[in-house]
This record gives structure tokens, sequence and C-alpha cells, in this order.
């Protein structure tokens, strides 16, 4: 039986040989293979989450946390020094749609939390203000970062459901 991997961006079917080479190239490019999404995009919201957490026990870090920029997946890799960028956007450009869509989801829906947090830290004076944004926005986004790993890791929508819930 041959393995096929479909690459919507470009509407052709690789198989056999084919498919074999390019999973094992994402495979050692530390790129999901059965996806095409590699887990580095989610160091960029972890370092969101980070700045975050630091807040309660420092709130001058909040002016930290401001600086932090969202960025999508293309724009994530293109500024990274991830080995293998260039694989990772054309994989993730391979990746399957309905796979794609939902991790974009979550993805905005983080970069929104996380956004919105900024814009509403930067118009109060209160650090206790701050703190409590700080905590709601890690609540939040935590969970929504092990969603995204599970999809990243070809987890089943029962998995993400159970993520989301918890």
């Amino acid at each position: 039986m041959n393995s096929m991997v479909a690459t919507p961006a470009q509407k052709q079917v690789v198989t056999g040989a084919e498919a074999a080479a390019w999973a094992e190239r994402l495979r050692v490019a530390n790129i999901n293979p059965r996806t095409g999404l590699a887990t580095d995009y989610l160091n960029h919201f972890n370092e969101a989450v980070m700045l975050l957490e630091m807040v309660p026990d420092m709130p001058e870090c909040a002016e930290d946390f401001l600086t932090w920029t969202p960025l999508s997946y293309a724009e994530h890799f293109t500024a990274s020094n991830f080995k293998a960028r260039d694989l990772a956007i054309e994989a993730y450009e391979r990746t399957e749609p309905a796979v794609r869509a939902q991790f974009d989801h979550i993805t905005d829906t983080m970069t929104s939390i996380l956004t919105a947090v900024g814009s509403a830290m930067r118009e109060v004076e209160q650090d206790k203000t701050r703190v409590r944004l700080a905590e709601q926005a890690t609540l939040w986004v935590k969970p929504l970062i092990a969603a995204c790993g599970g999809i990243i890791n070809g987890g089943s929508e029962a998995d993400i459901d159970n993520i989301m819930a918890g």
C-alpha cells in the first residue's frame, strides 16, 4: 500500500518513495510528518505566557510583556533561527486544510487574547489591575497552547475537546 501526502497548496499528490522522503525530511527537521506542523511555533506564545506569569511577583515585567508582538506561523519561522524554517513554512502550506483551519483558529484566538490584554495593560494605571489581567490571560492561553500542541502532534478532536473543557 502506498502512503499518500496531499499537498493542497500545489494541488498534487505525492506517493510512495517520494512521500516517505518528504516525511523523513519533516521528521529530521522536528516537524510532525502527519500534520506538517512544528511545535517551535508554540514558543512564540509560551514566551508571552512566561512574561505574564512574572507580572504577579514583579509588576514591572508588564512592560516586558508589552514588547511582545504577534507573529503568524510564517512570520515566526521567517524571523527565527530554526534550521529548517523554509521547510516548516512549506509544510504548513501543505497541511490538510481542516487541520490548518483548526490550528489557525486557536492561534488566532491566542493572538487576540494577548493583544487585548496588552491593550488593556497599556490603559490601566494600577499594578494590581495589570496583575489580574496577566493572571486571567495566562488561565485562558495555557489550555489553548496545549490544544495547539495536540493538533501539531496529530491528536484527535476528542483530545482537543478534553483539553478545552479542562
